[in-house]
């Protein structure tokens, strides 16, 4: 299961545990009444020349540079990882969310790939493999991606405070957590096996769309504390409560359990990774 949307029903479902997310779905279910934690954090070990994210640019848009979009309509998903991103991009350009017509869609499968190709926006976030797919398509018709020369690396395990409350459960997840930490190591480790193993036979990717993820992942780093993880955190939530006027949250008293700051990195000392 993807994204944060799809991860916090199945929480209120009862239906899941644990979830990996980016950074906006644990503030998003938590301004919309669902308690998370999270538990467990990773980041990118060169995250500008391995970004998650580019800005797709439609066919036919007269936008050559992230400083061309004022005026132009901007596929928007406010609680993903993508909505974030779209208002990072202005302000780092020195725009604000009215200088540009922000269209409401969620980001799924090939949503922001279509929507840029039929022209029902002119600016979509593309991730992964849907920016390989989107230039593959539409290249010839005058599509481009942009670079967007931000941190967009956060990646998380997290899950709802009444999971973590049970005490069997709550041992279980940093068992899970421990093993994660080092499953991000091996795979840095073992990227031609991950890309088969993963991308080819779990998720049906191409030979060479699994090698070109693999590339762009680049390696994952585990921190040996939240200091950082947090603080970047804690900037992204004061953005979005000024933007989208969430009430104000202290990120580290409110969505992180702390309990389990350590354990991911402390487990990749207690067993080798490979």
């Amino acid at each position: 299961m993807f994204g944060g949307p799809q991860t916090s029903e199945a929480f209120r479902a009862e239906a899941l545990d644990v979830g990996a997310v980016a950074d906006i779905p644990p503030l998003h279910a938590r301004w919309t009444g669902l308690d998370v934690r999270v538990v467990a954090a990773s980041e990118r070990e060169a995250p500008l020349e391995h970004p998650l994210y580019e800005i797709g640019i439609a066919p036919g848009a007269d936008i050559d540079d992230l400083s061309d979009i004022e005026g132009a309509r901007v596929a928007y998903s406010p609680g993903q990882a993508q909505g974030a991103l779209v208002l990072r991009v202005l302000e780092s350009v020195g725009l604000e969310p009215e200088d540009v017509e922000l269209v409401e869609m969620t980001s799924v499968d090939d949503t922001y790939v279509n929507a840029l190709a039929s022209d029902q926006v002119d600016v979509a976030p593309l991730g992964d493999v849907l920016i390989r797919r989107y230039l593959d398509r539409y290249a010839r018709d005058g599509a481009t991606v942009l670079p967007h020369g931000l941190r967009d690396d956060p990646w998380h395990l997290y899950a709802p405070e009444s999971v973590l409350e049970d005490a069997d459960k709550a041992a279980a997840i940093r068992e899970l957590v421990r093993a994660w930490g080092r499953a991000q190591v091996w795979i840095g480790e073992h990227p031609e096996e991950w890309a088969e193993g993963f991308y080819v036979d779990h998720e049906g990717l191409s030979p060479e769309d699994a090698e070109h993820l693999v590339e762009r992942d680049g390696v994952s780093v585990i921190p040996e504390d939240w200091d950082e993880t947090i603080e970047r955190h804690q900037a992204t939530a004061d953005l979005l409560s000024r933007i989208q006027e969430w009430p104000s949250v202290d990120v580290r008293e409110e969505v992180y359990d702390t309990r389990f700051e350590t354990v991911a990195f402390e487990g990749l000392t207690e067993g080798d990774a490979r």
